[in-house]
């Protein structure tokens, strides 16, 4: 069996994208679609399972948004204390 042609169908598309395996879910979304042209449906899923990698991207970067804004308010109240500390010393 040679491997020339790959076999793609809609059940895998869904399945890889069920487990989370996104990239390959898009490969075979974006294949079915150029081979057969005119399947609203495989236009939609893809663009549904985007809106999700989107959404999925979006959510990781919660943490590390919420750790940035932690360093930046220490960053200031250290500042603070400096400015503080400098005015205690010349007196």
């Amino acid at each position: 069996m040679t491997r020339d042609k790959p076999f793609y169908t809609v059940t895998m598309a869904r399945v890889h994208a069920q487990q989370g395996n996104l990239a390959e879910a898009r490969r075979i979304y974006r294949y079915l679609i150029e081979k057969t042209s005119g399947r609203q449906d495989l236009v939609d899923a893809l663009e549904a399972l985007e809106a999700r990698d989107g959404q999925r991207a979006m959510d990781d970067l919660r943490p590390l948004f919420r750790e940035w804004l932690g360093l930046i308010f220490r960053y200031n109240k250290m500042q603070k204390l400096k400015k503080l500390n400098r005015f205690g010393e010349e007196k």
